[in-house]
């Protein structure tokens, strides 16, 4: 690493849980965002703060006037720009050090099993459940651990799933789509919790990168945000998951 990078990450490098060679790391990483919106976003800005070295952002709409109430990567000049390319100048201009590809497009069956080939770590934001099923599938597939998070109205969830075949992938979580299932979009959603449950994803990267502490491999967060409560509930891997039952 450069002088430059050893000031920018001393404060993190200085963690014994992280050192020089969890840095290294993190430069080394290739990771992908699924979903560059409420939960990708802010998800994105911590991961390029932390120097992941290459990150990848998969969206296929523009930035609305209706996004930056909770999308804090966006600002009222980016309204109408692609969202990956938005993001993409932002978090060039947060960390130079930092290689963003964009895909700009929505990911689909012809298409998710290329892209996720590519990174060694997903993070799924979307807000789709025929999204979630298929990103799940291909890192099953590839064996890619996946961090999702999930949030609507005041609560939120999130887990990661280190697709091992021993513990729990995302359909054993959410075996079908729900039929109540309902987007931010008709739901509503309070902002400072995507920011929150973003943040969190980018922690469970991180921590997944460089070893670093326990991922929530195995578990589910929960949070009321109305009653600012929280639990970590068990999440076994279920021997009839559609997804995962036969690795």
């Amino acid at each position: 690493m450069s002088p430059q990078e050893l000031e920018r990450y001393a404060r993190q490098i200085i963690l014994k849980e992280i050192g020089g060679a969890g840095q290294q790391a993190l430069k080394n990483a290739r990771v992908l965002i699924v979903g560059v919106g409420g939960l990708g976003g802010p998800a994105g800005l911590y991961l390029a703060a932390a120097g992941i070295g290459h990150i990848g952002l998969v969206d296929e709409d523009a930035a609305a006037l209706s996004n930056l109430q909770r999308q804090i990567q966006f600002t009222s000049d980016d309204v109408g720009q692609l969202k990956t390319t938005a993001m993409a100048k932002h978090l060039h201009r947060l960390n130079p050090f930092v290689d963003v590809h964009e895909y700009r497009r929505k990911i689909e069956p012809d298409n998710a099993g290329a892209i996720i080939a590519d990174y060694d770590l997903v993070l799924d934001g979307t807000d789709d459940f025929r999204a979630r099923f298929l990103i799940n599938a291909k890192c099953l597939e590839t064996g890619t651990p996946l961090v999702s998070g999930a949030l609507g109205r005041f609560d939120a969830q999130l887990a990661s799933f280190a697709m091992d075949g021993k513990t729990a992938c995302y359909q054993c979580l959410v075996p079908a789509i729900p039929p109540q299932a309902e987007s931010c979009a008709l739901a509503g959603v309070i902002g400072p919790l995507a920011g929150m449950i973003g943040t969190l994803m980018a922690l469970e990267a991180i921590k997944i990168i460089t070893g670093a502490g326990e991922p929530l491999f195995g578990r589910l967060f929960v949070f009321d945000g109305l009653r600012c409560e929280a639990r970590t509930l068990a999440l076994p891997r279920d021997p009839h998951c559609p997804a995962c039952q036969h690795i």
